[in-house]
């Protein structure tokens, strides 16, 4: 008997060790790769060849709108930043762009707020276009970027003076709300197509290509995040919001297949906002609700879809591998500032809400 209680104890220390061991391999692996995938996620993204690409480009739009170049620091890398509409003084405009693109992204949205006379500040995020950085470096870095503008604007007594406004759309549209956790004197914000929290769209995304077992890596991923950010990694925008009782508008297609509408969505937590001024805009229109295409006009999203058969027709031709120059002499042939077209509707619900935090002045004739 002895000596079978001996091989039962001796096996379940044994197992234990076994069990142990699997569960140290286990982290020992997760740890690696969740380092591996999270920052294969956020490439660095540089400036496309514009000559290839439909979005409206600087150069088409400049002799119109003048910009003044500047620099300022975040972290140990210097971004570019681009300022519109010197002569306005009704209010500053600040620009955030998504992942994978940068402030030229959104040149159609620029222009519309110089038109509606504010000046405004636009910046290529970290390892985004003409900015500095190796990557894009994670989620939580476009608050960070964000944050070291509106402590350059401080600086600068011609910007520090106006009203301030931030419009962010996707990674910006993050930035925008969480930025809030910073004490800035912020008049009003639009964050369009935004997530709540970092970790929220980072398990959103794993879900989409994991499953299931994304949720085992969780622990593992905030951890990750968390060592490279602090507690920015945690920041949310519910919290934000509720606390600063800063104006917002948030706004988000039903069809956004990349921050979905019910799941990583600012929208979703609308219940929890307690901000009695924040409202919100729920776009519903086909081809018009999604993620990249949610401030397209009706005649440019239908624009779009005949240049898209078109381009179709013309790479099937050559399987895939159209030569550069028909390639070029294709998108020469398109019309950029219909592409761009911004849906006036929803503009005009954008205006209403600037209007509401920064009255246009108007002149009137002095009495005699």
């Amino acid at each position: 008997m002895r000596s079978t209680r001996k091989k039962s104890t001796g096996f379940s220390r044994v197992l234990r060790i076994g069990l142990l061991s699997a569960v140290l391999l286990f982290i020992l692996i997760s740890l690696i790769a969740t380092k591996i995938v999270y920052d294969k996620q956020f490439p660095r993204y540089n400036r496309p060849d514009e000559s290839t690409t439909a979005q409206l480009r600087y150069s088409d739009i400049e002799a119109d709108y003048a910009r003044v170049l500047v620099n300022f620091q975040s972290g140990a890398n210097t971004l570019q930043g681009y300022v519109y509409g010197m002569e306005n003084t009704r209010g500053l405009m600040v620009v955030a762009h998504g992942l994978g693109g940068g402030a030229d992204s959104y040149l159609p949205h620029i222009k519309h707020f110089v038109d509606q006379g504010l000046r405004v500040f636009a910046y290529d995020c970290t390892g985004s276009y003409d900015s500095e950085g190796k990557t894009t470096k994670g989620f939580p870095q476009s608050v960070l970027d964000l944050q070291a503008e509106l402590t350059y604007i401080a600086t600068q007594p011609d910007l520090s003076a106006l009203p301030l406004l931030l419009f962010g759309h996707s990674w910006g549209g993050y930035a925008v709300a969480n930025v809030l956790n910073y004490p800035h004197d912020i008049k009003g914000i639009i964050s369009a197509s935004g997530v709540n929290t970092a970790i929220d769209i980072i398990i959103e995304q794993g879900r989409s290509f994991m499953g299931g077992f994304i949720y085992t890596q969780y622990p593992f991923l905030w951890l990750y995040q968390r060592l490279l950010y602090g507690k920015v990694a945690s920041f949310d925008a519910v919290t934000a919001l509720n606390t600063t009782g800063v104006p917002a508008l948030i706004l988000h297609g039903v069809a956004d297949k990349l921050v979905a509408y019910e799941g990583s969505a600012l929208i979703a937590r609308k219940d929890d906002i307690i901000n009695p001024h924040v409202s919100y805009v729920t776009l519903t229109n086909p081809g018009r609700d999604g993620h990249n295409n949610l401030f397209k006009s009706e005649a440019a999203a239908s624009y779009i879809e005949e240049i898209n058969r078109e381009y179709r027709k013309l790479y099937d031709s050559y399987d895939g591998q159209i030569p550069y120059e028909l390639k070029k002499s294709f998108y020469d042939g398109i019309d950029r500032f219909l592409v761009q077209d911004l849906d006036p509707d929803l503009m005009q619900v954008i205006d209403g809400f600037i209007d509401s935090l920064v009255p246009v002045t108007k002149l009137t004739a002095e009495t005699p």
